[in-house]
């Protein structure tokens, strides 16, 4: 039975107010939380917080309904005794709407001139509740009653907030490592309830040290395990923008957190290069980016974003811009990786298990950290090691039990090649400046990180094709006379759009190919960008070379292609990138004028 009963001797006039079952269900609440402060009353308060709030409301608009705060008492007896209960239960007051409508409840029930004793006393009350319910110095309805009736703000600012946090943190306390006595009672059951009970304190930021300790919590069992409705507060208020965290705890929070990780990854998404955006850009977000150093800390973490690179890759593997962020990314986090290398001892196989072994030290080289004389060798190496991997798949296709597992390698090897491109950079600057020696592996490695699924007769029709087209090049780029012949840039023009249902080589390969010739090859400036806005402009693709181009400069910048005169390398790219802007400013009018069409 109900230690409310004045709800019940006055069924009959309640109803016409409020529904009864409703009020009796929130009336029985009440008593309910205030008689136990266990973690499971604390949990139920957190999961009825929003309908609580919504019979507030209904609660709220009978009370300005009345004429006075005696008819208020007369017709609705069990307010006070229900109010009250409320402002004395922490996980309510913590709840800023709750808070804030019982406010408005106390306001409504307050008398400027009280006319007897009922509305004397009422006062009173209100006035004592008020001292444990003033917890926002910019509440302005609280400011105008507390001044109304001479209660200093001041006095009780986030008084209230401030110990039910205290409160809260106490239960952090002790881990099973932190016990001296095996037999004393573990706390790490208490975690769970905490962070049930931190949900609605999420957004305060009085609440951060709280928040804190609970991410960075030391794992020692299961029993320390964190709320999901906690983890999906934090989540829906960071991404939101409602909430600020140290770096740490972010980190810590996508430990904690996969939908956290994965909003982190996704925001990375947003900044692909595309017409409205740039490689720097993507570059300059990397760099303002906490991802690179939590997955440096956290092998997990890595290994879940590499994940969903992963998956990424497979429904786009012709996506270059994909490809740019794989490789920025664990360009970015091999860099953190190194800044940690005295505190961890993390081997690198933990953070890559899945690629052969084999390749996994030569690929992670940085062409900088060896002699420019050793790259050929080193890509040929490379090269043959891929090309093994792939010829062994081809041979297991038709044996039905090792086929999932030789495609699962070698898609393996090549994700390992899109993270460490780099070394895709430096094979096409060899392919250029070198001299007239075999240049069969390194047109194989180029080919095999624009086409890894081909089969062999399409891996042997497009090598040809490659072989092909740096012979066009090559020869175009010898042509010292003017105009330059005509048919050969339409015979590249062609290259770059490819027909539909025909095996073909990636457009991207041959403008790699062509970038790398403007920039590299010993010809006079003017010709070679006199070939480059021919070809890109003819093709349309304007966007990708301005790509391609960035990222060769990004990879200069790095030290990955070194080259002997670097000043004039660095000053061809720049010659092209403003053939680019050129050639953007010069086709805008015409798309304006097409869309007003």
């Amino acid at each position: 039975m109900s230690q409310l009963q004045p709800l019940i001797q006055l069924q009959e006039t309640t109803e016409a107010l409020l529904n009864v079952q409703e009020t009796q269900f929130w009336l029985d609440k009440a008593v309910a939380w205030g008689q136990a402060d266990s973690p499971g009353f604390q949990k139920d308060t957190c999961l009825h917080l929003r309908r609580l709030s919504d019979f507030l409301q209904q609660l709220l608009t009978h009370i300005n309904n009345m004429s006075s705060t005696a008819e208020t008492m007369r017709r609705l007896p069990f307010v006070g005794q229900f109010l009250g209960r409320l402002c004395w239960n922490h996980c309510v007051t913590a709840d800023a709407t709750s808070r804030g409508l019982l406010f408005q409840c106390l306001w409504g029930l307050y008398s400027e001139h009280p006319g007897n004793a009922v509305e004397r006393k009422a006062n009173q009350w209100i006035r004592k509740v008020l001292c444990q319910l003033a917890t926002e110095e910019d509440d302005t309805a609280a400011q105008a009653l507390m001044k109304h009736m001479g209660v200093p703000p001041k006095e009780y600012h986030l008084k209230v907030l401030r110990k039910r946090v205290a409160l809260l943190q106490q239960n952090i306390g002790k881990s099973c490592r932190s016990l001296d006595d095996i037999n004393q009672r573990c706390s790490c059951d208490s975690i769970l309830a905490t962070s049930e009970a931190c949900v609605p304190l999420v957004t305060c930021p009085e609440a951060a040290p709280l928040i804190a300790a609970l991410l960075q919590q030391p794992v020692a069992c299961v029993r320390a395990a964190l709320s999901e409705d906690f983890l999906e507060a934090l989540r829906s208020s960071y991404a939101s923008q409602c909430l600020s965290l140290e770096e740490q705890t972010v980190v810590s929070l996508w430990y904690h957190s996969l939908s956290s990780l994965e909003d982190a990854v996704l925001s990375l998404l947003e900044c692909l290069p595309n017409r409205d955006s740039t490689v720097q850009r993507l570059e300059q977000q990397l760099a303002q980016s906490l991802l690179p150093k939590a997955c440096a800390q956290h092998c997990s973490i890595f290994l879940v974003v590499n994940d969903i690179f992963r998956s990424i890759l497979k429904q786009a593997e012709g996506t270059q811009s994909v490809k740019y962020l794989i490789q920025s990314f664990t360009s970015h986090f091999l860099r953190e990786l190194a800044q940690l290398k005295h505190q961890t001892s993390v081997p690198l196989k933990a953070f890559f298990p899945q690629p052969p072994q084999s390749l996994l030290a030569p690929l992670l080289t940085l062409p900088s950290e060896m002699p420019q004389e050793a790259w050929r060798h080193h890509l040929n190496w490379l090269s043959g090691s891929l090309q093994r991997l792939t010829e062994e798949e081809e041979e297991e296709d038709g044996d039905s039990s090792s086929c999932t597992r030789g495609h699962h390698t070698v898609f393996e090897a090549w994700f390992l090649l899109v993270q460490c491109a780099h070394w895709v950079q430096v094979a096409v600057q060899l392919l250029v400046t070198s001299g007239p020696e075999d240049c069969g592996p390194l047109l194989w490695l180029l080919t095999f990180y624009h086409h890894p699924t081909n089969r062999g007769h399409h891996r042997d029709l497009q090598l040809v094709q490659a072989r092909d087209a740096l012979d066009r090049l090559h020869s175009l780029f010898l042509v010292s006379a003017r105009p330059l012949p005509v048919d050969r840039l339409q015979a590249l023009v062609a290259l770059l759009s490819p027909q539909p249902q025909q095996p073909s080589l990636s457009p991207l390969l041959i403008l790699n190919l062509l970038v790398n010739f403007d920039v590299f090859f010993q010809r006079a400036l003017s010709g070679s960008t006199e070939i480059f806005q021919a070809v890109v402009d003819g093709s349309g693709l304007v966007d990708e070379a301005a790509c391609v181009l960035s990222s060769l400069e990004l990879r200069l910048n790095e030290g990955s292609c070194s080259s002997s005169d670097a000043n004039r390398v660095h000053l061809r790219i720049k010659a092209l990138q403003n053939t680019l802007t050129h050639m953007h400013a010069a086709s805008s009018p015409a798309k304006n004028q097409a869309h007003a069409l």
